[in-house]
């Protein structure tokens, strides 16, 4: 009998500023929280990336290259995200460009060197992809959120995963501002889903 993989979940956004502008650099930043179940409770690290002059879109790619490069071992990884391009192009665009070659009726495939590295990155682990509605009140993605857009403002790094701050960030929110006094968390139910998803 095989053990399982170890189950990670990952939290991840992106930001990117001054989208509305065309004449000058578009600072972005990616951040990421890794949660893995262990018996005494959730072991908890972060991560976050910058880039000078970037889209949504790369930042949004971006995020998940740091977060699956991370793991040191095979995973089960279940990868939630409020990008639609990330997830969607993850489970369906991205085996379809790969049968055809890496190509697509609709001409060039945009940022393709970043779904390269991601298809190559991704056959080590099991992904499974899930998409939630940015601000909807998960406070795991409002977590990331801040991270990400910190990065992009102060063009910050993480040399790799970092003790998290999510308690510490939550802790606050709930004193200072009276969110997510409801939220609780619990061990993942099985090897796929997770309760603590809202």
């Amino acid at each position: 009998m095989t053990t399982p993989r170890p189950l990670v979940l990952v939290h991840a956004d992106e930001s990117c500023l001054g989208n509305q502008f065309a004449d000058r650099d578009r600072p972005g930043g990616a951040a990421v929280l890794l949660e893995h179940w262990t018996n005494g409770g959730w072991v908890r690290r972060d991560l976050w990336t910058s880039d000078p002059s970037t889209t949504n879109n790369r930042m949004a790619l971006t995020s998940a290259i740091l977060a699956l490069e991370a793991l040191r071992e095979r995973c089960r990884v279940r990868f939630v995200s409020d990008s639609k391009y990330l997830v969607n192009g993850a489970s369906e665009w991205m085996p379809a460009w790969k049968r055809k070659g890496w190509k697509r009726k609709g001409g060039a495939i945009e940022n393709l060197d970043l779904w390269k590295r991601l298809d190559r990155i991704i056959a080590r682990h099991q992904v499974k992809w899930v998409w939630i509605r940015g601000h909807s009140g998960d406070p795991r993605n409002e977590y990331v959120n801040d991270l990400a857009q910190n990065a992009a403002r102060e063009l910050s790094v993480t040399p790799g995963p970092v003790p998290s701050g999510f308690e510490d960030w939550l802790e606050v929110q709930r004193e200072e501002k009276q969110r997510y006094l409801d939220y609780f968390e619990f061990a993942p139910l099985d090897g796929e889903e997770s309760s603590t998803e809202p």
